[in-house]
């Protein structure tokens, strides 16, 4: 799959989504960048996944699932007081952004994916940020706001610095993630416990 047709599928998705465009226009300044594969446990998860349903996005998460080979698979928490099985099964790429396949200086791009039974620990960082379901299930927290589930196609909006956090109960999840304003700040685990 060439670059020309992965960022396409990108930009048409985001496009396709009214929240996800309202919230931050794809951009005009997307180029291509090198990317050094890196793996993780979490890619060998991904590649076997059978979990994810809905088919709305189903060419995305066929993408994704091929360009899992190739991506660099962050290791954010690295060195922190995160659990090793959310360090082997937590799985997250650049689409665009700092070791992604793309670079914009208005957007950074990621997938993100859980599988079943996996609990993502409250978090913040500066940038504001948007997680568009694409497959599966997950209930999405955040601080000031009820728990709420999302499945295919739902949205969940944080603020900069809100404290927020992500579970996934009997389903596996897989989102596309974007981030504006402040995209060079890594997030930061909030170890109080946040309502």
């Amino acid at each position: 799959m060439n670059n020309d047709t992965i960022l396409d599928n990108i930009r048409a998705m985001h496009e396709a989504n009214e929240p996800l465009s309202a919230f931050c226009q794809f951009p005009d300044d997307v180029i291509p960048q090198p990317v050094t594969a890196r793996h993780m446990g979490a890619k060998d998860y991904f590649s076997r996944e059978k979990g994810l349903f809905g088919d709305a996005y189903s060419n995305i998460i066929t993408m994704l699932q091929e360009l899992g080979a190739k991506a660099y698979w962050r290791d954010t928490y690295a060195g922190t007081q995160i659990s090793d099985r959310f360090m082997d099964q937590f799985g997250c790429y650049s689409l665009i952004g700092k070791n992604g396949f793309f670079h914009s200086t208005t957007m950074n791009a990621w997938m993100v994916y859980m599988p079943a039974g996996l609990y993502y620990p409250w978090h913040q960082h500066p940038a504001e940020e948007m997680y568009l379901c694409l497959a599966g299930e997950a209930v999405f927290k955040k601080q000031g706001s009820e728990d709420v589930t999302l499945q295919q196609g739902g949205i969940a909006l944080h603020q900069s610095n809100q404290p927020h956090a992500l579970e996934t109960q009997k389903h596996p999840v897989l989102c596309y993630v974007v981030w504006r304003n402040e995209l060079n700040t890594p997030p930061i685990l909030t170890y109080e416990n946040a309502k």
